[in-house]
């Protein structure tokens, strides 16, 4: 097939391109930074630079790619889009990526229209931001935890959907890069577990990311998927244990109410309050089989 892959660039795009490409579709991809288009040459792909908030940009690179399927890796997380990282104002980095949820998608879903409607793939989250109420691990059919952030993917997930196309909720990635300043931080030990570190995580390796993302490129499948490993835990388990693979000291521990003032509200939430998910739906209907079914394994092979 002939794949159109946006933000195929990032920590996901990248791998997602290099699997397309040896599985033999003939794969264009997108970037911001026109430094990064010898990268995606080297993947094996024909690279683009889209801005993926202005719809005629957007509307160019489709009609000339021509694509079968579009496969949606746009986010604004670099420092370049979203500037340094601030906890306690995450409306603000996480902006540049809140409006490619909106708007991008939207310019997204109208050129694929005009191009003859090639079916849509969009990245979207679950880690730990599913509702805060009932069990602490979610389906597809539960609802996310409203915020700005969630309004987004929410919004993003309805829009694709609607229109034939596939929601990939990736889990909290690690793997190849994709969470070296996590890592940096808890051998630092700045890090710490809030309260009781009861809030739940779901973690994915980018390498069974990128399988899953070519499962749903090569399949004609609708909905949501949450793409996350088998062993959705809390805070209290997995932390100390990335800690010990990073060869660092255990985590401090640190009150929620001190937490919450030197790291604000989603911080706390995330450690006492997340819930994480459940992966049966993808496992069931894409016959997704993981790399890595725990972060256990995973972190260990990564921090060896």
């Amino acid at each position: 097939m002939r794949v159109l892959v946006t933000g195929g660039s990032g920590v996901i795009g990248r791998g997602v391109v290099a699997a397309l490409v040896a599985r033999g579709h003939q794969v264009d991809a997108t970037t911001t930074d026109p430094g990064k288009l010898g990268l995606l040459q080297r993947l094996g792909a024909e690279g683009h630079v889209m801005d993926g908030l202005d719809p005629v940009s957007v509307g160019e690179v489709v009609a000339a790619a021509k694509p079968d399927v579009i496969v949606n890796q746009m986010t604004g997380l670099s420092a370049r889009h979203a500037g340094t990282a601030n906890p306690r104002r995450p409306d603000r980095f996480f902006a540049a990526t809140n409006r490619l949820r909106t708007e991008g998608v939207e310019h997204l879903l109208a050129a694929a229209e005009a191009a003859g409607g090639p079916r849509v793939v969009t990245q979207s989250h679950g880690s730990f931001n599913g509702a805060r109420g009932g069990g602490w691990v979610k389906t597809e059919d539960d609802p996310l935890e409203m915020t700005e952030g969630t309004k987004a993917v929410a919004h993003m997930e309805r829009v694709v959907t609607e229109a034939g196309g596939v929601a990939l909720r990736y889990g909290a990635f690690y793997g190849s890069g994709a969470n070296d300043e996590q890592i940096a931080l808890v051998r630092r030990r700045l890090l710490p577990i809030v309260g009781g570190g009861t809030g739940y995580t779901s973690w994915v390796h980018v390498d069974d990311a990128t399988s899953a993302t070519v499962l749903a490129v090569e399949q004609e499948r609708t909905g949501v998927f949450n793409i996350v490993d088998d062993e959705p835990a809390p805070v209290s388990e997995w932390l100390p244990f990335l800690a010990e693979c990073a060869g660092a000291k255990p985590p401090r521990r640190v009150p929620a109410w001190l937490a919450r003032a030197l790291a604000g509200d989603m911080a706390v939430g995330m450690m006492t309050e997340g819930r994480g998910f459940s992966n049966a739906k993808a496992k069931r209907e894409l016959g997704w089989a993981l790399r890595y079914p725990s972060w256990r394994q995973g972190f260990e092979d990564e921090l060896a």
